[in-house]
């Protein structure tokens, strides 16, 4: 069995997506991250404007998911933040989250296996986590729930 701890919930705001769509193997989507917040027991903070979330979807519906943005704590330091992972569900779901209606999560699988790079100090520790997140998408967010696997 795989154990794990909460590490923090990200809520992360995000812009309209750009699309490029029917390319050969689906629909590639390129959404900026705006900005948001993140806060747990061990760190929190904001997450800096810059970051993106590039999406593939999938001939048969699913979103792989590649996430890269920057987490600024509170006390300053500046970590970088990596996720790959899918999101899929029936396509009325599907289409109701892209509408931007507030789906009931449980509606549709949306996980991440999430990696960091922290610099020395009070976070190093991080660059030795692997952590899993369980997801849901809003109508201008994203929320994640972070947990470190131990």
């Amino acid at each position: 069995m795989i154990e794990t701890r909460p590490l923090f919930q990200i809520s992360a705001e995000v812009a309209d997506p750009q699309i490029t769509p029917g390319g050969p193997v689906g629909d590639r989507r390129f959404i900026p991250v705006t900005g948001g917040t993140f806060k747990g027991e061990r760190l929190r903070g904001k997450m800096l404007s810059g970051g993106s979330d590039c999406q593939l979807v999938r001939t048969d519906g699913v979103a792989d998911l590649d996430v890269r943005v920057t987490l600024q704590c509170d006390d300053g330091a500046i970590i970088y933040m990596k996720g790959l992972g899918m999101r899929h569900g029936p396509a009325e779901v599907m289409q109701r989250v892209a509408a931007g209606e507030d789906v009931d999560p449980s509606e549709y699988y949306f996980r991440e296996a999430i990696m960091f790079e922290a610099p020395p100090g009070p976070y190093e520790w991080l660059n030795k986590v692997l952590a899993i997140g369980k997801g849901w998408r809003g109508p201008n967010s994203v929320i994640i729930d972070a947990f470190e696997v131990l």
